[in-house]
């Protein structure tokens, strides 16, 4: 049975915050109802006030993830304004404030999952096409600007997934040096 302060102190997106984490430090496979209960404190019928089974939960954590590192980067990329050249350099300096974690995760789970495989290539469209939006904006041609996104996304997907992090102000430093690289019209 759920008591009552359990679900008025505990909400849906506490549940997905939880299942986030889980899911960056140990993988999808840990992301369990029981575990995760036990860690928040509270009975599994707290989970079920707020999700029908895991495999919403999985999907809730998948759309949160879209949600905050494709669409709300963007939405902040475009709220901040700016030419072409101006966002481009706001959408690199706000891409390497991730550890990547997540993301890395997210990969993993997609290897071996449709679903998220299915939501993992939209996402990666998606930020794909508007840094290719950006670099068109700026004045290249389709082809360049394509080729230009692809250097600039898997270089930040490489960079994560080799694990080859800097400490922020080098990474800071790396990716304004990789937009005026990117950039640069000769």
């Amino acid at each position: 049975m759920v008591k009552k302060n359990e679900i008025s102190k505990l909400g849906r997106q506490d549940w997905i915050n939880l299942g986030l984490k889980v899911l960056a430090e140990s993988g999808v496979e840990t992301v369990r109802v029981e575990p995760l209960a036990k860690l928040l404190d509270v009975t599994k019928g707290s989970f079920y006030w707020h999700f029908k089974n895991r495999e919403e939960l999985l999907e809730a954590i998948l759309q949160d993830w879209v949600s905050r590192e494709t669409d709300g980067i963007i939405q902040k990329v475009e709220a901040a304004g700016g030419d072409a050249c101006a966002k481009l350099l706001h959408l690199f300096e706000l891409a390497i404030q991730d550890d990547g974690q997540v993301e890395n995760a997210i990969r993993a789970w997609a290897v071996n999952d449709s679903k998220a495989a299915a939501v993992l290539n939209q996402v990666d469209q998606r930020r794909l096409g508007y840094t290719k939006d950006l670099f068109l904006e700026v004045g290249f041609t389709s082809f360049e600007a394509m080729v230009r996104a692809r250097m600039a996304y898997y270089s930040l997907i490489g960079e994560y997934t080799l694990g080859t992090r800097t400490n922020q102000s080098e990474r800071l430093a790396g990716v304004r040096l990789e937009h005026i690289i990117l950039t640069r019209r000769d």
